[in-house]
């Protein structure tokens, strides 16, 4: 397909059947990579009618970034919750971004990305009374949760309750949601011994434990995620 795309880009007008032709595949291989080439990210415009033919646009690929897997899988993930949020502002290219991030990956890593994604959960907006006491979480915290949300592993926190007590907490960041505009973490905690869903605003200190836990069903944790009320 790299050849395919080289010569889309510099030839003004080629058909499918001209296509097919030089390349000695048959019309419906030309048009199968060409579907394929569009979803991932290739602006390829086709022209009807008599004299009409198929080309790519020349600024194609003009300021493609190299990005590391975890910066890739970050926006990604970004993206996913922008249009989950279904926004009417800012998304029409998402969806071709989001097919050439996609496409740069090996089937394995796609498959670990989606896994990802189905952990993220959006919600209704928060009511004006949970986001008045809101506040950004700290850097620190955020990074230690993102790490350890991506790679399974559990989480020693601070946490401060709506009562304004700090207590210390064991929990297994399984789902991330977002209620504009604040998240939250739904969790196994150890200390209850339960699911319990957590203010990421109210985390005061986060230590990775350095061990692993295995995703539970996510019908275990269906009471807490259907609360309308996830003010504690």
């Amino acid at each position: 397909m790299e050849m395919l795309a080289v010569q889309l880009k510099q030839d003004a007008h080629c058909t499918v059947k001209d296509l097919a032709r030089q390349h000695g595949v048959s019309a419906r291989t030309i048009t199968r990579d060409l579907s394929l080439m569009r979803d991932q990210g290739m602006q390829i415009d086709a022209d009807r009618g008599r004299g009409g033919g198929v080309r790519l646009d020349r600024n194609w690929g003009v300021g493609r970034m190299n990005l590391t897997y975890a910066e890739a899988v970050d926006l990604l993930i970004s993206i996913a919750v922008a249009e989950q949020m279904d926004s009417p502002m800012f998304l029409a290219s998402l969806g071709s971004v989001r097919r050439q991030l996609e496409a740069s990956f090996s089937p394995n890593k796609r498959d670990k990305v989606n896994r990802l994604k189905s952990r993220i959960l959006i919600g209704v907006t928060a009511s004006t009374y949970v986001q008045a006491g809101a506040s950004a979480p700290p850097k620190r915290v955020v990074q230690a949760l993102h790490q350890a949300f991506v790679d399974q592993e559990h989480l020693l926190l601070k946490y401060q309750r709506e009562d304004g007590v700090l207590s210390e907490r064991l929990i297994e960041p399984h789902y991330l949601l977002l209620k504009y505009p604040i998240w939250y973490v739904v969790a196994f905690d150890h200390l209850m011994q339960e699911p319990r869903t957590f203010r990421c605003d109210r985390m005061h200190a986060v230590t990775r434990a350095g061990t692993q836990f295995k995703l539970r069903p996510k019908e275990d944790f269906a009471p807490g995620l259907l609360r309308d009320d996830l003010s504690m």
